[in-house]
């Protein structure tokens, strides 16, 4: 493979991007603090561009797309996804890291979230649109099971964006297409691996999410994620997943869902992205209510709920303005009703 563009890749991921773009004729980018911007004025021609497919596996004449994992000579795990754009050569690149940061270091309620991890059983969802550090906020979750917990944790991903060093847990990572053709099918294959917490890189049909749901019962801790920017979103698009199945799905998801938390990363004042989170912790009134689909009764609970163990969007906006950490511009932005931004902040509820 030629050598400057590994030289560029590895220059990109040392100069803190967490993404590369690589676009024939085009120059190369990076995304640095949630921003893409240009790395080099040069452009990519379309031979370094074929030889970086191959040096994938790929053959860019017969396949038009692929998700893999992919080690840069001398240098870390990558994954990678190639794709055609108006008949041009492309590539996104985002390191597979083993350094994980801890919840303390993520600005998330981690006693709320270790507390989950203790869970013997049971499902966890972790939501947001794509980019929202879903995948950290797992990988740190899983890492603090690792680091207090004897679990065995297998991992089902596409493809794996964490590696994990066995310490009190022993994990079982697999990638879909090298070791199970789907996520159903090694979810099942799974169950049968002795395993105490399962993770799921993410929930897309209803037949994942039945056998997730099914395995929590069975008394396994089920984490996964969804693309879904609020807790009642996840529990409408969830329930929408469960519907062309068995009527009793409903009633498996109230019983055997923990927590849901919902992310996005906005700009942070002074520089660097911060994590605007909505939580809920499935209880008894929840767990009526997700049973019978009561999305109103649900959102009502989030907004008014004084429990540390319940957070809204809208309150956690409105604190993060009056703690400093948010523009208010930015937060309001992120409403999805910008007005009952500018009443809370007047401090008018309800």
């Amino acid at each position: 493979m030629n050598s400057a563009l590994n030289q560029l890749i590895r220059d990109a991921f040392a100069d803190a991007a967490t993404d590369v773009f690589l676009v024939e004729d085009e120059p190369p980018r990076i995304r640095r603090d949630g921003d893409v911007v240009v790395l080099h004025p040069g452009p990519i021609p379309r031979v370094a561009l074929e030889e970086f497919w191959k040096s994938c596996g790929v053959d860019p004449t017969n396949q038009l797309e692929v998700d893999i994992s992919w080690r840069l000579p001398g240098g870390s795990r990558l994954r990678v996804n190639l794709y055609h754009t108006l008949g041009r050569l492309a590539a996104v690149l985002r390191p597979i890291r083993d350094s994980i940061p801890p919840l303390s270091e993520l600005g998330l309620p981690g006693p709320l979230l270790e507390s989950w991890m203790q869970r013997r059983y049971g499902l966890i969802l972790v939501t947001g649109p794509t980019g929202s550090g879903k995948s950290t906020t797992v990988a740190s979750c899983l890492d603090w099971i690792n680091h207090n917990l004897s679990r065995h944790i297998v991992t089902l991903e596409d493809p794996i964006e964490f590696l994990f060093t066995n310490d009190k847990s022993l994990f079982s990572q697999r990638e879909i297409r090298h070791d199970s053709a789907d996520f159903a099918t090694g979810l099942r294959s799974a169950l049968r691996q002795s395993p105490d917490v399962l993770f799921l890189g993410e929930i897309r049909d209803a037949e994942t999410a039945l056998t997730a749901l099914h395995a929590a019962e069975t008394g396994h801790l089920v984490i996964s994620t969804l693309h879904s920017s609020s807790v009642i979103e996840t529990l409408d698009r969830f329930s929408h997943l469960l519907k062309s199945e068995t009527t009793g799905a409903l009633n498996l998801l109230a019983s055997q869902l923990v927590g849901i938390l919902s992310q996005q990363l906005l700009p942070r004042l002074g520089g660097g992205l911060f994590p605007a989170l909505e939580y809920m912790q499935n209880e008894a009134a929840t767990r009526r209510w997700i049973m019978e689909n009561r999305l109103t009764d649900l959102q009502d609970h989030l907004l008014k709920s004084n429990e540390a163990t319940n957070c809204s969007l809208l309150e956690y906006l409105v604190a993060s303005v009056q703690q400093g950490y948010l523009d208010p511009d930015v937060a309001r932005s992120s409403c999805a009703r910008p007005q009952d931004f500018d009443r809370a902040m007047r401090g008018i509820t309800g």
